[in-house]
């Protein structure tokens, strides 16, 4: 089976990501400087003349912002699918983690203790999460053999590919960066993942830092 590449990215920025407040399936929009991210990042895919086949997207608001600056620039349609929305976490949606342990402290304890089956009291286990977003990229990769696509999606989509890939395993706590807006390019063959190159955001302007 010829090798499958993906771009991988997660959405740019949203008001509750800069307050650490768990969005999972409730549907934030970017904020100003997400907008700007997404439109930076479409620029730099243009000028590196790419060739993508697909654009494969959340059918979340934040994801598909970002995603129609992508789609402008290269002209590829988006495609959007519920499958590659974030995980949905329950009783921690819309809370930060002091928030959730101040007032759900049974439910933040589990979360706490890594138990990849708890549900998060209503919501997605770690367990089912990664089969529902695994499932699905193994079919992308399938079904786009030998060519190029793009992914636009949420960091707990891009931290299960990530551990996947480098057979992190889903117990312990994550060691690795998912930048908004940043490139992360992952390539699949005859079954395996291989991390090609990993939260890419030389064309994110840094001056943004500071707004």
């Amino acid at each position: 089976m010829p090798t499958t590449r993906f771009c991988l990215i997660r959405h740019g920025e949203t008001d509750w990501n800069r307050e650490r407040r768990l969005q999972g399936h409730l549907d934030i929009p970017l904020n100003a400087r997400g907008l700007q991210q997404a439109e930076q990042l479409a620029q730099a895919l243009a000028q590196q003349q790419l060739a993508f086949s697909a654009l494969h997207v959340s059918e979340l608001t934040r994801a598909r912002q970002t995603a129609s600056a992508i789609s402008r620039q290269l002209g590829l349609p988006l495609q959007t699918h519920a499958a590659l929305k974030e995980r949905h976490y329950g009783a921690f949606q819309g809370r930060t983690f002091d928030e959730a342990r101040e007032h759900i402290p049974h439910v933040y304890r589990l979360h706490q203790e890594r138990d990849i089956h708890f549900d998060l009291q209503g919501g997605e286990s770690l367990h089912g999460f990664q089969q529902r977003i695994m499932q699905y990229m193994q079919q992308l990769a399938e079904h786009y053999a030998g060519q190029q696509i793009l992914v636009v999606s949420h960091g707990g989509v891009l931290e299960m590919v990530h551990r996947t890939a480098s057979g992190k395993g889903l117990s312990g706590a994550r060691d690795f960066p998912i930048p908004n807006a940043a490139l992360n390019w992952i390539s699949y063959r005859d079954g395996e993942w291989e991390i090609e190159k990993w939260a890419d955001q030389s064309h994110l302007d840094s001056s943004l830092d500071e707004l």
